[in-house]
């Protein structure tokens, strides 16, 4: 059962967040704006839609792959977190990390991926210590190679 989520169009020329195949995760988000990216440089960038998300649900903000691998183009904090209560347009912040080529974008192109899920509220409970694991404390690359 699909999760409604309500969208309004700041440009109505833009298509809807979409699923290019049946079974994705992630709805495909478009810039609003055309645009380029010089090597290393980072920019927000418009997607000409805003959301309303259930209570008890997040968006996240994946970058997409294959702009990854080909182009080096990625999102500088991925994944991005739309929380249920924001209502601004959403953008995303993108960065070139190719070294000698900068990139173009028109308006209209895919440039990131949209994932909904449901989230559950925490309850921090202050204690004196943690309950022993098998793990403790070893953390960056304690489980080896």
């Amino acid at each position: 059962m699909a999760v409604k989520v309500l969208v309004t169009r700041l440009d109505k020329d833009l298509p809807l967040p979409n699923y290019a195949k049946s079974g994705d995760a992630g709805a495909d988000l478009v810039s609003r704006v055309d645009f380029t990216l010089a090597p290393g440089e980072r920019k927000l960038v418009p997607t000409g839609i805003s959301i309303a998300l259930p209570d008890g649900y997040v968006a996240l903000v994946h970058p997409r792959s294959g702009l990854a691998i080909k182009h080096g183009v990625t999102m500088v904090n991925s994944p991005g977190t739309v929380d249920a209560g924001y209502r601004g347009e959403l953008q995303i912040i993108l960065i070139n990390h190719d070294q000698k080529e900068s990139i173009s974008f028109q308006r209209g192109d895919r440039i990131a991926q949209l994932v909904i899920q449901q989230v559950e509220r925490a309850e921090f409970i202050e204690v004196e210590n943690l309950p022993g694991s098998g793990r403790g404390t070893g953390g960056f690359g304690s489980t080896g190679r």
